[in-house]
This record gives structure tokens, C-alpha cells and sequence, in this order.
């Protein structure tokens, strides 16, 4: 534990596509935080680069692996141990730079593992992004090969079970993807504020009208002989529950 209570670790979590690589970027960029680097794996993303648990692709990957409540792990895992902590540290600190106070890791399954990785790094942070369903399930539509009524439905059993778990956060910050491109500025502050540090203009580009592509997609796709029955599902069992998260498929151009 002696290296581990040395820092502070910021674990970002949201679905694939979620903007969860933009804000890692940013964050990498930042004085006194280190990311994972020079992983040669997809994103940096931690997930590949450790034996503790298994990754997001054995339980479906992108848009699936939600539906396997197995890949949901708590502060009750059996995989908690002093062993598996050390390990987890050792092998993610070949990608960190541990001169930094805070250490970073991004990868989609963090969403239902929230309370196990505060449990094994007792010091950490949490940011959970949350994207438009429609944009999120869309743009992962691509690797999942599933239809648009699962993929918003697999986003729904998601974020239900992140909100589940995070009254028992000690410390999180949840920010909707449309607010960190629309208004970058007032979302780097909300993240200064939570993690004490001083967050700079980020140098990369943020682009602001990404979602609208998919958001018109979806209005298209209504008429698609192959997709439109999917759509209307979603719509009709799902509104009222996107609308919980102050998204509408209705209202969304």
C-alpha cells in the first residue's frame, strides 16, 4: 500500500463512444497527472494492460457487455485482495509516471466497477460521462452488430447500475458529453474544482456538432425499411427513461 497511498487516481467512466477518449486526452495534458501512455493497446485503455479481471470483450465488448452481469464488479468481488491490488498497481504503473500525484485510467467497463476500484485504490476519483443514447449507440452500432432498441437498452441497464452504485462514491463528478464540447471552459472548471488541480485551455481541437450526424441518422433510419421497426421499439418502451437523464428521442434536433 506504501506506493499506493502516494497518489491520487482519477478513473473515467462512460460507454464506449461516450467522449470518454477526449477527456482523457485532455486530462493526460494536465501538470501533475499522468495517463497510461505507450500501451500499444486500443484508447490506452487499462482494461488490456492488466490480470485482475477480465476486459469489457470477453463479457460481448461494445454494446454487450452490460447484458452479462458478470462484468459488473462491486466492493463485495472476490477479486479483491492485497495481491491483486499490488498487482493491478505494478502493472499499470509500466504506463504511468508515478513522479505524478494523480494517475489516470480510462476504459468503458468503469462504469459498472465503480465500487471495486475504490475499494482496491481507496484515494480515487471518479468522472462519468454521459452521451446522448442515440449518439452513444449509434457510433458504437458499428462493432456491436446489434440493433438500435438493444444498444439503447444496453445503455439504459448501464447507467442505471453506475447511478446505483455511486451514492457510495466518496468522490465522483458526472458531466454530460454536450456540455464538455458546447461549453468546454465551465466543464474544465467543474473538473478543476473536483480534483484541486489547475486545468488549462486544452491544445486539442473540440469539436462541437458530432452528435448531430447520429441525432439525423436516427430520424432517418425511422424510415429504413430494415431498421425502422427497431427504432420505433426503442422509442416507445424507452423515452420516458432517457428522458430521466434529460435526453428525448422525440425533442432532439
Amino acid at each position: 500500500m506504501a506506493n499506493i497511498r502516494k497518489h491520487k487516481f482519477i478513473f473515467i467512466c462512460g460507454l464506449h463512444r461516450s467522449g470518454t477518449s477526449l477527456l482523457y486526452k485532455i486530462l493526460k495534458e494536465q501538470k501533475n497527472i499522468s495517463g497510461l501512455s505507450k500501451t500499444n493497446v486500443i484508447e490506452d485503455e487499462g482494461q488490456h494492460v492488466q490480470t485482475v479481471y477480465p476486459p469489457a470483450n470477453k463479457y460481448g465488448g461494445p454494446g454487450r457487455f452490460g447484458f452479462n452481469e458478470a462484468s459488473f464488479l462491486n466492493q463485495n468481488s472476490e477479486l479483491i485482495t492485497k495481491q491483486n491490488q499490488d498487482t493491478l498497481f505494478n502493472e499499470w504503473s509500466k504506463y504511468w509516471d508515478l513522479k505524478n500525484e494523480y494517475l489516470l485510467e480510462k476504459s468503458p467497463p468503469n462504469l459498472v466497477r465503480t465500487l471495486f476500484l475504490q475499494e482496491m485504490f481507496p484515494n480515487s476519483y471518479f468522472i462519468t460521462l454521459f452521451r446522448h443514447p442515440i449518439a452513444t449507440s449509434l457510433a458504437t452500432k458499428k462493432w456491436s452488430k446489434t440493433s438500435h432498441h438493444s444498444l439503447i437498452k444496453h445503455w439504459l441497464i448501464c447507467h442505471k447500475q453506475y447511478l446505483k452504485d455511486k451514492p457510495k462514491l466518496k468522490h465522483s463528478l458526472d458531466i454530460k458529453y454536450e456540455d464538455m464540447v458546447n461549453n468546454s471552459e465551465i466543464t474544465m472548471k467543474r473538473i478543476s474544482k473536483f480534483l484541486g488541480v489547475q486545468i488549462k485551455t486544452p491544445s486539442i481541437e473540440i469539436k462541437k456538432e458530432i452528435n448531430n450526424k447520429y441525432l439525423m441518422l436516427w430520424q432517418k433510419n425511422k424510415k429504413n425499411i430494415f431498421y425502422k421497426r427497431s427504432v420505433r421499439k426503442a422509442e416507445l418502451e424507452f423515452e420516458k427513461e432517457i428522458n430521466k437523464f434529460g435526453y428525448s428521442f422525440i425533442n432532439n434536433l
